[in-house]
């Protein structure tokens, strides 16, 4: 079990963002492969990659259903939209990938269950860092892809309250009645770094032979609103893209996303916060 959480603020970890060498290329910082997107909930997967790229990440592409794919180039043509109509467009764009973010939007339909299956079923054997996020936790929480998930190493999931308890199989009044103990729980059973979203995010993980938990400083009530979580997934794709370790992602991840909230709502206020509000001061938080 972890300790008493340790409070992380950007101003004392931000030294880690430095700079470029002058001979950098796209190569040098990954390239991210969001995977969700099921038809009518696209935005979440624009988001995720749009927020990976404004992370720093040299490269992302975005696989999701054909239905998106002609809003998402006209929205943000930087990004590598990828139609998936069955497993074989699937499979085709997975060994390109230095990262994936899997559920922004994936849904649970038999499309989001396949997307689920076979990017598992691929990283249990070519294993690159994954970032689980929305509907990716509910379908494992019905024991979808669990035998898979467990040879994972490096995996990064985000789950808010209510996905938390379906993963721990208790009700959401459990998880905000202890969140450490909770985000303990849920780093002991599925291994990597739990990051447990809400008012004050917790990122657990194992340091040395211990368990630890950290407090993110930053945040506002301002977040409470859709799709700040799949912009979350996206900065942590775009970092552990860049080479950052797991542990070293999630705490800028959570500070940078939370901080950049803080700096929206002190210029214009906490109600009315979108989203993609918070992607241009990610920027200015990952060039301090």
């Amino acid at each position: 079990m972890a300790s008493n959480p340790r409070k992380i603020e950007y101003d004392a970890i931000k030294h880690q963002l430095s700079r470029r060498t002058p001979d950098a290329h796209k190569g040098d910082f990954g390239h991210v492969l969001v995977i969700g997107g099921d038809k009518g909930f696209g935005g979440a997967a624009l988001l995720a990659g749009m927020s990976a790229a404004r992370s720093g990440a040299g490269l992302v592409s975005v696989a999701t259903h054909a239905f998106h794919s002609a809003a998402f180039i006209s929205r943000c043509p930087e990004l590598m939209v990828k139609a998936v109509e069955d497993s074989e467009d699937l499979v085709g764009l997975l060994p390109k990938a230095s990262v994936v973010v899997l559920g922004p939007g994936l849904g649970q339909s038999d499309w989001s269950q396949v997307c689920l299956k076979l990017t598992l079923a691929n990283l249990a054997e070519n294993p690159v860092p994954l970032v689980l996020d929305a509907d990716a936790l509910n379908l494992v929480s019905q024991g979808l892809g669990t035998t898979e998930l467990a040879a994972l190493n490096d995996i990064i999931i985000t789950p808010h309250p209510g996905e938390a308890a379906r993963l721990l199989d208790c009700s959401t009044r459990d998880i905000q009645s202890d969140r450490s103990k909770a985000a303990s729980q849920l780093q002991e059973k599925f291994g990597g770094i739990a990051i447990l979203k809400g008012a004050g995010t917790l990122v657990c993980y194992t340091q040395g032979q211990r368990q630890q938990t950290d407090l993110c400083a930053h945040g506002n009530p301002g977040m409470a609103s859709g799709g700040m979580g799949d912009v979350l997934s996206g900065v942590l794709g775009g970092l552990l893209a860049q080479g950052f370790s797991l542990a070293d992602s999630a705490r800028l991840g959570v500070c940078i996303h939370s901080l950049a909230a803080d700096l929206q709502a002190k210029a214009q206020g906490e109600r009315g916060m979108l989203a993609s509000d918070l992607l241009d001061p990610i920027r200015q938080l990952v060039n301090p």
